[in-house]
């Protein structure tokens, strides 16, 4: 049962003092040792290129909220067809912003599951970089698991992910199992009814 409430309150958003609670509980998933790894992990998958942030959560978020870190991130994994196009340094909120979308669609294409993934002003307003932290290492688990080759830095910073049974069929297999599909199919059309019911139905006993 949903406690009483002030009338209206509901209509009025979350009060400040409630905001700061939420904050603060936020802020303590927040794992200062993984960042530590994640930025190791970013400056060997990238090159030194990208620098290394501040200490600490705000020089985290200062580091990755332009996108260009998280482009090159995502990049880096691609040999060939690399997802995002264009990297630019932007002093404008929107460049910045469109820039870190377009690092979560490809990081999604790449495999990274929808409940891993962070909203852009989790990471842009500071609002959840616990979140930042799961979906960057959900991307390094991926980028380990598919041992493509594309990964650098030391696999043991991240949990291989379960493989769920999945198998990569070539084109040419496919065809072949549904072509062995439809010819069993076929055989099976032209097998003999008698004798045969439908589902649920009951068989016929013909007494002599």
């Amino acid at each position: 049962m949903a406690a009483q409430g002030t009338p209206g309150m509901a209509n009025k958003g979350p009060s400040y003092g409630l905001s700061r609670q939420v904050q603060d509980k936020i802020d303590k998933k927040y794992d200062p040792d993984l960042e530590q790894r994640l930025v190791e992990w970013i400056v060997a998958q990238c090159g030194s290129g990208v620098g290394k942030p501040a200490a600490g959560k705000q020089g985290f978020q200062d580091w990755l909220k332009d996108g260009c870190v998280l482009g090159e991130l995502i990049n880096s994994l691609h040999d060939s067809d690399k997802p995002v196009k264009k990297i630019q340094s932007s002093p404008m909120a929107f460049k910045q912003m469109e820039q870190v979308s377009q690092f979560l669609n490809a990081a999604e294409a790449y495999g990274v599951t929808k409940t891993d993934m962070f909203q852009t002003v989790d990471l842009w307003e500071g609002k959840d970089l616990a979140a930042v932290q799961r979906t960057l290492m959900a991307l390094g688990s991926l980028a380990v698991t598919k041992d493509d080759g594309t990964f650098r830095g030391n696999p043991d910073w991240f949990f291989k992910k379960a493989q769920e049974n999945r198998r990569d069929f070539s084109d040419d297999q496919l065809k072949s199992g549904k072509s062995v599909i439809g010819l069993q199919m076929g055989s099976n059309k032209g097998a003999s009814q008698a004798g045969m019911t439908g589902y649920g139905r009951p068989r016929q006993i013909m007494n002599n």
